[in-house]
């Protein structure tokens, strides 16, 4: 399930799963089925495991884990909610939904995108890969003590891929049928050329109660409590400002081997800020216990209040060796100024980055090159006999700069204002026919080149400044345009933006997540990730590549060949990484020693590797004494 990641935003201050008929997805198939399903097959634990090697079995249940949201899925955001659905379209929904419903799977944190039984035992899949027989266990349950069926599990499928979420719809459209043979047998069939990953994407989709829904639209904003299945169910809220989820304490889950040691608090709490400012000074003040930090000049300088001092609050940085994602300023291709390639090109010279790195983000950061940041799949220097096999038939629609070395960001001088690079722009845009008159530059048409920033998130305005003031020195009309989180989300669901920031996640393995990124179908489809507005047949066509591999190496090959032609498109002017996670919380929590690789970052609950840590009732007494 593609989701974005609050690290878009990493240097304020200062990740899914597609291919034709292939051999990819199941492991230890037996008469009794499949007990978990991965993409190429390797599974590190057998059907009789226990428990995942990362989970604390003994970590006590209790206490509250309250933080602000670090992710958004589907039509949530960062700093409001409106409604109770988060897999629609209309409204803005409440981040944490995803913790109130069983899937059919779980997946493994420790392994790139392995998945285990939850509300299925296991899974048969037929020989061309083409239907997969889910059973289901016989104590699942709705939060009303309803029997959990393969109907709900059918009716889930259909209806999300009718009604659902645009990005839902995309990553669904392989998936021809669900129906339920019965009450535990599940039925799934997918088109002929189905995308690798499918499969796997269904399994971690939510399921409904079809007998609720009966009576009840599916496709509308509500704030009444839908009917749930997970291991935690809405409790108190007050829209706009905090939404809190209990812990179900009979979930029929609990003692599944993908659920010991998870799901540990009582009450999981999202606060709701619309400042990131304000959002520390809560954290200060303990309006909320965990925060990830991703404003670098925070980190750096404000970390001394007296809880910090004095040990109440703990800092800690955890490793990220997960794809970093495509964190930039996306250009709206579907504009007229930003048609041109040479054009883009010039907007990226005015970004000095290694300016902005050491004056506002306290030389914390990388530069992003690649939306595979931080992975093997990157492409560096000239391409390999396999990448140019798969890159020669589109010799001619490509630039000739695909065959050489990829495109990287230019780097500056660090002064601000970097003349060389600012010349080289000016005479980019001259090449594509944008003349300066009147101290304007003007489009072929004449009109002024103008662009407006939209951005939703006051912190990052330092940020844009200097680049708007080189924009300025090429002639160009440059602003930013700052909007509540509501009108923002309404604005790029209809791509209506010139620039915008934004970070895509990119999973360890990619699949089916391209297409709402980067493929033509969903450059016209409202709502989609591609705010760029790609639509090359060439990007589609190595898509289909990247869903094609049979190996994991084939995929790392696609990739790359993938990321030298997107990189030739300057579509983006690519912002920075970090390949750690800084965490501050007040000292009342505790967590397994070693955390799961794939989890720091998780794409399917907006807690993340959280929901393996523990409330620690000693220290939160001593905690309270040192009041």
């Amino acid at each position: 399930m593609a989701l974005f990641n609050r690290r878009f935003v990493l240097g304020l201050g200062l990740g899914s799963l597609c291919a034709a008929r292939f051999t990819p997805v199941a492991a230890s198939e037996t008469a009794t089925g499949t007990h978990g399903l991965s993409v190429y097959g390797d599974l590190k634990y057998p059907a009789d495991f226990h428990h995942f090697d990362y989970a604390n079995v003994n970590a006590p249940k209790g206490g509250l884990f309250s933080t602000i949201p670090t992710a958004r899925l589907n039509n949530q955001s960062y700093y409001t909610f409106n409604s109770l659905n988060a897999f629609i379209l209309k409204g803005e929904g409440a981040c944490g939904m995803e913790l109130t419903f069983a899937t059919l799977m779980a997946r493994a944190g420790d392994e790139p995108d392995a998945m285990y039984g939850q509300a299925a035992k296991s899974v048969q899949i037929s020989p061309d890969k083409l239907t997969y027989r889910f059973t289901l266990r016989p104590e699942a349950r709705f939060h009303d003590g309803s029997k959990l069926t393969a109907h709900d599990a059918a009716f889930s499928l259909t209806t999300l891929k009718e009604k659902g979420h645009p990005l839902v719809i995309t990553q669904m459209r392989d998936l021809v049928k669900g129906e339920a043979l019965d009450d535990a047998t599940l039925v799934v069939i997918f088109a002929e050329k189905r995308a690798r990953d499918v499969p796997l994407y269904v399994a971690v989709l939510p399921i409904f109660s079809k007998a609720y829904y009966a009576t009840r639209p599916f496709d509308e904003s509500t704030l009444d409590i839908p009917l749930g299945s997970g291991p935690y169910k809405v409790g108190r809220f007050e829209a706009n400002r905090y939404i809190e989820y209990d812990r179900v304490k009979d979930w029929w889950g609990a003692d599944l081997p993908s659920s010991r040691g998870h799901f540990n608090f009582d009450t999981v709490r999202f606060e709701f800020y619309r400042d990131r400012d304000v959002a520390f000074e809560g954290f200060t003040g303990k309006n909320y216990l965990y925060r990830e930090e991703f404003t670098s000049r925070i980190w750096a300088t404000r970390y001394d209040f007296p809880a910090v001092k004095d040990g109440r609050v703990k800092r800690e940085v955890l490793p990220d060796e997960s794809p970093a994602g495509a964190q930039g300023w996306f250009m709206n291709t579907r504009r007229k100024q930003f048609r041109d390639p040479r054009v883009r090109e010039a907007v990226i010279c005015a970004f000095d980055f290694e300016w902005t790195n050491k004056t506002i983000m306290y030389g914390a950061y990388a530069r992003t090159i690649s939306p595979f940041q931080n992975s093997d799949m990157v492409a560096t220097g000239l391409p390999s006999p396999d990448e140019l096999k798969l890159l020669e038939p589109f010799r001619g629609k490509v630039a000739d700069e695909v065959f050489g070395e990829p495109f990287v960001p230019p780097v500056s001088d660090g002064s601000g204002q970097d003349r060389a690079l600012l010349r080289k722009a000016s005479q980019l845009l001259t090449d594509a026919g944008l003349v300066v008159k009147d101290g304007k530059r003007r489009l072929p048409d004449g009109d002024v080149f103008k662009i407006e920033f939209l951005l939703d998130e006051p912190s990052f305005q330092p940020h844009h400044a200097p680049f708007l003031k080189n924009l300025g020195t090429l002639g160009i009309e440059a602003t930013l345009r700052l909007v509540d989180a509501v009108q923002y989300r309404a604005r790029v669901e209809d791509f209506d933006f010139d620039m915008t920031t934004e970070r895509p996640s990119i999973s360890a393995t990619p699949g089916d997540s391209m297409r709402p990124i980067f493929s033509s179908q969903a450059a016209a489809t409202k709502g989609s990730y591609n705010l760029a507005g790609i639509a090359d047949p060439v990007i589609d066509a190595l898509i289909e590549k990247i869903l094609a591999a049979d190996t994991r190496a084939e995929l790392t090959t696609a990739c790359r060949a993938f990321d030298r032609v997107f990189r030739a498109g300057r579509y983006w002017v690519s912002h920075w990484y970090r390949s750690t996670h800084p965490l501050a919380y007040w000292d009342i929590f505790d967590h397994p020693k070693i955390l799961p690789r794939y989890q720091i970052e998780n794409y399917v609950t907006n807690v993340g590797e959280r929901i393996l840590w523990w409330y620690d009732a000693a220290k939160a007494a001593k905690l309270e004494q040192a009041k």
